[in-house]
């Protein structure tokens, strides 16, 4: 059998025995969250039931943290909804300086930078760590500015009722990546892939087609280069609108969205015409 490292006794408190911190690592650990869901809220075995609640209630916070960074990240949502308690560690800094730590030990070396996307606090920098890994598979020194760019773009789409125009979102990104450092090749290369990214990951729902509407519908302003969007990005909306969205248009609007289709590019899909 696996023994636990020495380490994981050092946050014990004096208090707690080490049979119940032994019990609650095998139960979080080595068996799937779900099973440990439903024996808490399961009655028909009381004595298991109070055994667990009763364990977990005698950790302090410090160890509860080093279990649930443990876990994976998909699973935590559904942890933070078990208790108050395991819900207020997940709003705390506490338990993302030492996920980020963990999952990402580079960070720390990580100096900030100027521009107008800040890098934030501990749960910001591990949720733009984990999609600049898990989203664009990148693992180098830009992994986290684009991680936070991606994010500021989708909140900026998404949480807003009326966005800035799309033209002052792409200027902020530039900026940001020329100000880091980057070439303007790099900068448009980069900004492109993170519009690609947002639009692919946008929820299914009226508040996107009205967005996406909106963004086809904008007009054209010229802009140097690397300031204007992408034709793959202006391709995508386009797509997106005719494939994901069709249903959504009513007669009028689906036609003057297809007249600047026709007008931005040549050829363009058949799947894209009839209403």
């Amino acid at each position: 059998m696996h023994r636990p490292s020495k380490f994981i006794f050092s946050f014990v408190s004096p208090g707690v025995d080490a049979t119940i911190v032994l019990l609650c690592l095998q139960l979080l650990i080595f068996f799937p969250f779900y099973w440990l869901l439903t024996v808490m809220t399961d009655n028909r075995d009381s004595d298991t039931l109070t055994l667990v609640d009763n364990s977990f209630g005698r950790l302090p916070d410090h160890l509860l943290i080093e279990i649930f960074i443990r876990l994976p990240v998909s699973e935590w949502a559904q942890i933070s909804c078990v208790k108050k308690q395991w819900a207020s560690l997940f709003l705390g800094e506490c338990l993302w300086q030492a996920a980020l730590m963990r999952t990402f030990p580079s960070a720390s070396q990580a100096k900030r930078w100027a521009g107008p996307i800040p890098q934030g606090l501990s749960k910001r920098r591990f949720a733009a760590l984990y999609v600049g890994k898990h989203i664009f598979a990148l693992d180098n020194d830009i992994d986290e500015i684009v991680g936070h760019t991606y994010l500021f773009l989708k909140e900026q789409l998404e949480l807003s009722n009326m966005p800035p125009p799309s033209g002052i979102l792409h200027g902020t990104i530039i900026d940001q990546f020329i100000t880091c450092g980057k070439s303007r090749d790099v900068a448009h290369e980069l900004a492109s892939q993170i519009w690609l990214a947002v639009l692919d990951n946008l929820e299914e729902n009226q508040h996107t087609f009205l967005l996406l509407k909106r963004l086809a519908l904008e007009g054209d302003v010229f802009l140097p280069f690397p300031y204007s969007r992408s034709i793959k990005v202006q391709w995508r909306v386009f797509e997106k609108l005719f494939t994901d969205f069709r249903d959504c248009f009513d007669q009028a609007d689906y036609y003057d969205v297809l007249a600047i289709a026709k007008n931005k590019f040549q050829p363009i899909p058949s799947a894209w015409l009839g209403f």
